[in-house]
């Protein structure tokens, strides 16, 4: 027995899977101020309503949103910089770029280290590795002593072209134990050694920022699950869609950055076909991947914090492995209103968990996502969390009517479904250029779609996209819980050498490629994994270009053989190849693994009697004329095989399937719903 848990902005969720299938889900409300607090009550009434022993459960996996949310809220401990002389300013000059030209209130995220807490010290090593400076160790003495007694707790070290020599860090940290012993210190050469200067200062100081925090909170969580009587300590989701323990994730959370939303995408492909759209719709935000070759795309830049829609550039860069998806502030919880020109937003704030949508009746006064989908007859406000949670639909209509119905002059079904279908069209954009700028066309992807409220949007962002059909997986409110159940402990590496790739030193990138992966099987070992595999990875591009795409590394005749993936590789994402000029090597990275778990997510059968059919009740569907009789069925008792017909809600415990009318849907045999669109 092995369990997966996601904290998320609204909801914790909870998924217990053994060797027949997924055989028990739970949700509860997130505890902002303590997050292991939700995990421990969650589990306990997960084993208690489906009779598992504590002792039965030999892994638990975890995912949570602790370090995106400390980041964005600014809940770190007080750090302190220090660069390289001249240096210490590049958290602030970023790249001196404008995401947007013309506007002269332009933001971008504060630093996450004030100018008097970043410091120059006299030192300087040159690209090639040689020292042109000494370290001045006496100057690093001083600060750590002035640090220590101005109560700083924690200081990144960031030196130039550290990736290529790391003495001058390693020596700064040393001196930093002997003058001031208590604080916490992050090496950029340890944290992300590779090229770019603003990006790696940006991740390390990062990665420091919320050590502490986060170390104390899985110290936290090992403390509440040996109190429930699981003895197996817990691992923890890696952004990239690994796994690791929770000394590793303590020592570099800034790796756990996205893990929550990487539990879904893994999940998608280990259920869906080689290529799909992974749609994650949950409380706060919604989340869209792309499936290819039946992995996640993963990416090794990522924005905290952005300050402007999609915008790149607008937040602070962090320079770890990610599963690469787009996130926006659209989520059952999130806020309609009247903007100043009149018109009708959607998010991306958001009311979480606290107070929550107005019908959750816990003090929420502003009209949310959920309510005006509960409003409109989608969900059933006795059935909410399997009846664990009672909704109130007079007081979603009455905020609806006096926040946006009344201003705009609509009716309050009419504001409803606008709220509705403004979210759709907003997922649909999103999902529309993410997929384009990778390289595929979403109107011809199956799309997967989970979370809370993903099913019941699915079909309006599958009809905005043009997309073929949707799948509503296996309890698919907790998918992401379930997907982090499928991932092998993993945990990646890089080295930036950068070099034309006819002038490699093929001994030299054989020694990189050793270390980086006897350090990955020592890393792997410690977890008990014996069988380990390593994928190597080089970063390239032609000569002259700005940035870089990830190519497979097999071997063979280097030269030649290197150059052919690389072509092949740009001409997947491109079209095209590029100008006939010399291709370079930036980074080579090795992905080290265990083996992945012989995992099913089917469900467990059902035993449980009863009508599959569970009434009508109505429901509002513009093409139909307004609201109609729809008829509502019980998914625990639908089985393989079985149609349904639109206009139809299909319920289960943690989601709402939604079939509009012209569209039907069938019951897969791994349980999964397929809407044909």
């Amino acid at each position: 027995m092995r369990i997966g848990v996601d904290i998320g902005g609204t909801f914790t969720d909870l998924c217990a899977v053994d060797g027949t299938g997924i055989t028990a889900v739970g949700k509860v409300l997130t505890t902002h101020d303590e997050p292991a607090r939700a995990v421990e009550a969650g589990l306990a009434a997960l084993l208690a309503e489906s009779g598992i022993a504590a002792g039965d459960v030999e892994q638990v996996v975890h995912g949570t949103t602790l370090v995106t949310n400390a980041l964005i809220e600014r809940k770190g401990s007080r750090t302190a910089l220090l660069a390289t002389a001249g240096f210490r300013d590049v958290l602030e000059m970023r790249r001196e770029h404008r995401y947007e030209l013309y506007d002269l209130h332009l933001e971008l995220p504060e630093p996450l280290v004030p100018r008097h807490l970043r410091f120059d010290v006299p030192e300087r090593i040159l690209a090639d590795g040689s020292v042109h400076i000494g370290l001045d160790e006496e100057h690093v003495a001083r600060l750590g002593r002035e640090l220590a007694a101005r109560g700083i707790e924690a200081v990144a070290i960031c030196f130039l072209h550290s990736f290529t020599n790391p003495a001058h860090e390693r020596r700064a940290a040393e001196v930093l134990a002997e003058v001031a012993p208590n604080l916490r210190v992050a090496l950029s050469s340890d944290v992300v050694p590779e090229i770019r200067e603003f990006e790696r200062a940006s991740t390390t100081v990062a990665n420091v920022y919320v050590q502490n925090l986060t170390e104390r909170y899985l110290r936290d969580l090992e403390h509440r699950l040996r109190r429930l009587g699981i003895t197996g300590a817990p691992h923890i989701m890696l952004s990239n869609g690994g796994l690791a323990t929770v000394d590793t994730a303590a020592r570099h959370p800034i790796r756990i950055l996205e893990s929550g939303p990487a539990g879904g995408a893994l999940a998608a492909a280990s259920l869906g076909p080689a290529d799909l759209l992974a749609f994650d719709m949950g409380g706060t935000t919604a989340k869209l991947c792309l499936i290819a070759g039946g992995a996640p795309l993963v990416t090794h830049q990522f924005e905290v914090d952005r300050k402007y829609r999609l915008l790149p550039g607008s937040g602070l860069p962090v320079q770890v492995p990610v599963t690469d998806m787009i996130e926006i502030g659209v989520g059952g919880g999130s806020i309609a209103r009247i903007d100043a020109l009149g018109l009708l937003t959607v998010g991306p704030d958001s009311a979480g968990s606290e107070p929550g949508p107005v019908c959750y009746g816990r003090g929420g006064a502003e009209p949310t996502v959920t309510d005006a989908d509960l409003v409109l007859g989608y969900l059933d406000p006795g059935y909410f969390l399997g009846g664990d949670m009672r909704l109130d639909r007079e007081a979603a209509r009455n905020a609806i009517r006096e926040r946006i119905a009344e201003p705009l002059g609509v009716s309050v079904e009419e504001a409803a479904w606008g709220i509705h279908t403004s979210v759709n069209e907003d997922m649909a954009n999103a999902a529309r250029v993410h997929a384009v700028e990778r390289g595929q066309d979403p109107a011809k992807l199956p799309m997967y779609t989970f979370g809370g409220a993903g099913p019941v949007h699915g079909v309006g962002v599958a009809r905005a996209l043009g997309a073929p059909s949707v799948v509503a997986p296996p309890a698919a409110g907790v998918l992401s819980a379930a997907g982090f159940l499928t991932a092998p402990l993993a945990f990646d590496f890089v080295r930036s050498a950068r070099a034309a790739v006819q002038d490699l030193a093929w001994e030299q990138v054989d020694t990189l490629f050793a270390e980086m992966e006897a350090e990955g099987t020592a890393l792997l070992a410690k977890s008990g994994v014996d069988e380990v595999t390593h994928r190597r990875i080089a970063e390239m591009r032609y000569s002259g270009q700005g940035y870089e795409i990830r190519v497979p590394v097999h071997g063979g005749s280097w030269p030649d053989t290197l150059i052919n993936e690389f072509t092949a590789t740009y001409r997947a994402l491109y079209r095209r190849t590029g100008p006939a000029v010399g291709v370079e090597v930036l980074n080579w990275r090795v992905v080290s693994s265990g083996p992945a778990p012989d995992v099913t997510l089917r469900l467990a059968a059902s035993e449980s009697p009863g009508d599959v059919h569970k009434g009508t009740r109505k429901a509002y569907f513009p093409s139909a004329g307004g609201f109609v009789d729809t008829a509502v069925f019980d998914r625990y008792r639908l089985k393989p095989g079985d149609r349904v017909d639109g206009p139809a809600i299909v319920e289960e415990r943690e989601s709402t399937v939604v079939v509009p009318p012209g569209a039907h849907c069938v019951v897969r045999a791994d349980a999964g719903l397929e809407v044909t669109v």
